[in-house]
């Protein structure tokens, strides 16, 4: 009765009692809302109601609430956007929707940045069937209030500590309301140009990986963050002009190891000074165009990544999984009008202004789980990766802690996943981190270290800045394809421009014939005509003066010297007339001669040009070829020099000393130094090629005394056995000198020394190639199928197996019977050459499975072609521990592939495979063995009908 009627009428509390109960200093509301929660916990929603009303009745309490993360007990009434002061006196703004509240708009383009509040939401994991068993009697040792974003940790079953945070999550939470309110406005400020973050962290077995990386085959309602984020991404983005590259690693014993390629186990981290960007180029990093192509990346990525079997979780995560996606998006600018007088020359300056472009990265992060060794029950190998898992979380809270306190030094190359979210927290990314908590009460100090994980989280600030630059290279593309069009239309002007020219000189030269044709015609014309008048005149004449003639016969019939002069005047004109003829004939040959002559002078005056031009080349070609035969000779006469003192050596018993010469060197250069061992093997090897000469060295296989070539070979196979002198020797011809002694030699101490050197030599990837340039390959497999003595077989094995590694050369390995040659030496049976053998097939198999992978490769394997699965199975379980490891490891290689598997299976290879998943002493290949049977539907099948 008391405690209603001054509920309802508190204008009759006395002064004293206005803000708090007498002696004790406790907030009115706190007293009111903790006596009805001892009467009964089905009552709790009247309680908060009962206490707000109090709250809002009694007016403002005092900040002595219980209340862990600073916030008040009148938080409801609180406006919005109102900030609440904590006990450690940091303000932190209230809580809002995650993503949003602290966040500047994505639009802002401040260079400084904008500050943005790490956001913590808290999912809570439902019961499981042991829990459901072994908890029953007990009631959950945490309390959700959804509706306030409130979580209650019991101290027992009277007293609770209460947490706010962004955002509280239920066990009955969907997958997609968990995307919408922790990693939504994280990818949506992605596209906006800013770098992101999405981490989640928790106790092991409470729902990380399934929160994060569930990729929802079976049930698409239950895809994981990962998934959801790239299916907005994707539809939010261009691909014509955008383009986005997806990177999948775990950080493994403080190692980064790439899901996509697991040859690729120690990626470096690169740090700008200048930005303090991190990055790992030495990642595999693939091009997303479609959700298909990611799903298989995901799943790819789950095959590789090490998890275990602990007491707390069947499928442990023992590596932190790292999922970086690159975005790079194209911001198309507001062009501005351009009037019509100015359009042309305002288009061209704004062809020339460079794109904007926008890149961002998210950063998704499945942090590997929390767990206290007494209760996993962690041991051996699990143990060590227990405590780096344990030891990295560590350094990341102890990062958190200095940044939530504002301690001048962050501790963030202490582990490399803190140098890895060194932009996620306190950087530039917008952050939200989901803590997963389980409801065990007997794992309630692991869940109050998660919930003061996230606590502090929420205290730091991050400094959101747009990463914008101007796209150069698209400018540059984009001025490359109009200069080339600019070209082409000036070669294809230029071409009309000659076309037209050599149409009009055509033209002119065709009007130029037209009118040199009718000048002669015209001119024959005159001719014909004047010489028609003359022989007219000339006729006219003749017969005047035949007239004449007769008249004068009349008259003067005694002048008889008239008469006799007629014949002579006919003759003078015939021949008058003949000379000019003549003349006119020899005219126009002379004109003839003159053009020919003035032409034949311009074609004489170009060749001279060339002849001269020839000349001089001669000249300066004659130089430098007697300069290069001064230099040949010089050289020549070193070299007879040299040849007439090792003539000289050789005769006097000179080998035996050059022989000796080297084995002493070679012996110093191969004795360990105390001080500098390397220094001390530089030195000799400088030494010994100093005083005797690889090319001797050489030039000593092919002595004809067989005891001299023996000695040599030794020396060759020696020297080769150090890195440091492979190059010299192959660059002096050693690799084609060794070649040549497994055909010329039939000596067997020859073949087993030559081929231990061409094994040596094989261990470098380019010898590899001129190996198989020059037919090693052929050479090796002829001299394994003749020898017998197992040390020889041991090295040619070791040669080809070196070989076998390489992924270029498998097509040509096995056409040169590299593989058959592998599988023809085990008639030795020697475990030495077994090993080999299985060393070769494991390479194989490898290369070929990493090719399947990488989709170079398809069908059956060339070694199950060659019927190597026969001798693979009946081998597996080898007595000798070298041959089995690599046997092992062939058939987990080859199984991979499906298309291997109905050979496999009807060869026998599933029982070795299912021996090795359980029985193999190696955990990597056992691991290996077991993720290849299950991911295997062929296997399935088979071992389902085999019971």
């Amino acid at each position: 009765f008391f405690f209603f009627f001054f509920f309802f009428f508190p204008t009759f509390l006395p002064s004293q009692f206005s803000r708090t109960l007498p002696l004790t200093g406790i907030p009115l509301a706190a007293t009111v809302a903790f006596s009805l929660s001892d009467l009964s916990r089905c009552s709790h929603s009247l309680t908060l109601d009962l206490a707000a009303m109090a709250t809002s009745a009694f007016g403002t309490t005092t900040a002595t609430s219980n209340y862990r993360n600073g916030g008040a007990a009148n938080a409801r009434n609180l406006p919005k956007n109102s900030s609440v002061k904590s006990k450690t006196g940091v303000r932190k703004s209230a809580p809002g929707s995650l993503g949003g509240g602290g966040a500047a708009s994505s639009s802002s383009k401040d260079d400084a940045g904008v500050p943005g509040r790490v956001r913590v939401a808290v999912r809570l994991r439902p019961r499981n069937a042991e829990e459901m068993v072994a908890d029953a009697d007990f009631a959950d040792c945490v309390e959700l209030q959804p509706e306030l974003k409130r979580l209650k940790l019991r101290k027992n079953n009277w007293d609770s500590d209460t947490y706010e945070f962004d955002e509280v999550l239920t066990e009955f939470a969907s997958q997609k309301r968990v995307y919408e309110v922790v990693a939504k406005p994280v990818v949506e400020s992605v596209l906006d140009g800013y770098n992101g973050t999405v981490m989640a962290y928790g106790q092991t077995g409470t729902g990380k990986t399934y929160t994060v990386g569930q990729l929802g085959d079976e049930d698409m309602a239950a895809r994981g963050i990962m998934v959801r984020a790239m299916e907005d991404i994707l539809a939010g983005v261009s691909l014509e002009s955008d383009s986005i590259s997806v990177s999948y690693m775990q950080l493994y014993m403080e190692t980064i190891q790439d899901l996509l390629d697991p040859t690729n186990d120690n990626i470096s981290i690169v740090e700008d000074h200048k930005t303090g960007d991190v990055s790992l180029p030495g990642a595999t990093q693939v091009e997303i165009r479609d959700h298909h192509s990611f799903l298989e990346i995901l799943k790819l990525g789950e095959d590789h990544r090490f998890a275990a079997n602990t007491k707390l979780n069947t499928e442990s995560s023992r590596s932190h999984a790292i999922l970086m996606v690159n975005l790079r998006r194209s911001v198309k600018g507001k062009d501005s009008a351009v009037s019509s007088e100015n359009s042309s020359s305002l288009q061209t300056v704004k062809s020339l202004k460079p794109s904007v472009v926008r890149k961002a990265k998210l950063v998704v992060v499945d942090l590997a789980g929390s767990e206290r060794i007494h209760k996993s029950g962690s041991e051996g190998h699990t143990l060590e990766e227990a405590k780096s898992i344990n030891l990295s979380l560590s350094a990341l809270g102890k990062c958190i802690n200095a940044l939530a306190e504002n301690s001048p030094h962050i501790p963030v190359r202490d582990s490399k996943l803190t140098r890895l979210l060194r932009d996620s927290f306190g950087g530039t990314a917008r952050t939200s981190l989901v803590i997963t908590v389980g409801p065990s009460p007997r794992h309630r100090g692991e869940t109050a270290s998660t919930i003061m994980f996230g606590q502090r989280a929420m205290k730091v600030e991050n400094m959101l800045k747009l990463k914008e630059e101007f796209d150069y290279k698209s400018l540059s593309r984009r001025l490359d394809i109009q200069l080339d069009k600019l070209i082409a239309e000036h070669e294809r002007q230029q071409k009309i421009f000659e076309d037209e020219i050599e149409r009009l000189t055509a033209e002119a030269e065709r009007q130029l014939s037209d009118a040199e044709r009718n000048y002669v015609q015209a001119l024959e014309k005159e001719r014909s005509k004047y010489q028609k008048e003359y022989l007219e005149s000339i006729k006219k004449l003749e017969e005047k003066w035949t007239m004449n003639q007769r008249k004068s016969v009349n008259d003067e019939k005694s002048k008889v010297a008239p008469i006799e002069e007629n014949p002579e005047m006919k003759k003078l004109l015939e021949k008058e007339t003949a000379h000019r003829k003549a003349v006119e004939e020899e005219v126009w040959t002379l004109k003839t001669q003159l053009a020919e002559s003035r032409r034949s002078e311009a074609l004489q005056s170009s060749e001279i040009v060339k002849l001269r031009k020839m000349l001089d080349d001669e000249a300066h070609q004659k130089e430098k070829l007697e300069m290069e035969i001064g230099k040949l000779q010089s050289h020549l006469l070193q070299l007879s020099v040299e040849a007439d003192e090792t003539r000289r050596q050789l005769d006097s018993g000179g080998s035996e000393e050059v022989l000796s010469g080297l084995d002493s060197l070679l012996h110093q250069s191969r004795q360990p130094q105390s001080d500098n061992s390397e220094t001390g093997d530089k030195e000799s090897v400088a030494k010994l090629f100093e005083q005797v000469g690889l090319h001797k060295i050489l030039s000593l296989l092919e002595a004809e005394d067989a005891d001299v070539r023996i000695h040599a070979v030794k020396v060759v196979a020696n020297l080769a056995a150090e890195e440091a002198n492979q190059e010299k020797i192959v660059e002096a011809g050693g690799l084609t000198s060794l070649l040549k002694l497994l055909i010329s030699s039939e000596d067997e101490t020859i073949h087993r020394v030559a081929a231990g050197a061409i094994a040596n030599l094989a261990m470098s990837e380019t010898n590899q190639e001129l190996i198989m340039a020059q037919g090693g390959v052929r050479l090796l497999s002829n001299t394994a199928s003749s020898a017998e003595d197992p040390q020889t077989l041991r090295m040619v094995a070791g040669a080809i197996a070196n070989l076998c590694g390489n992924d270029k050369l498998q097509m040509k390995l096995r056409g040169e019977g590299g593989i058959k040659a592998l599988l023809g030496m085990v008639r030795c049976r020697h475990p030495d050459v077994l090993s080999q053998v299985a060393r070769g097939i494991a390479n194989f198999a490898k290369c070929e499975s990493r090719a399947s992978a990488q989709g170079v490769k398809a069908g059956r394997s060339l070694l199950i072609e060659d019927g190597a699965l026969p001798w693979i199975v009946q081998n597996a379980n080898n007595e000798a521990a070298s041959v089995r490891r690599h046997i092992e490891l062939a058939l987990c290689h080859l199984a991979q592939h499906e298309a291997n598997a109905r050979d496999m299976i009807n060869g026998g290879a599933v029982w070795e495979m299912v021996r090795i998943s359980r029985d193999c002493p190696r955990e990597d290949i056992r691991s290996l063995a077991h993720r290849t049977l299950t991911s295997s539907h062929s296997f399935q099948a088979e071992m389902r009908r085999l019971g």
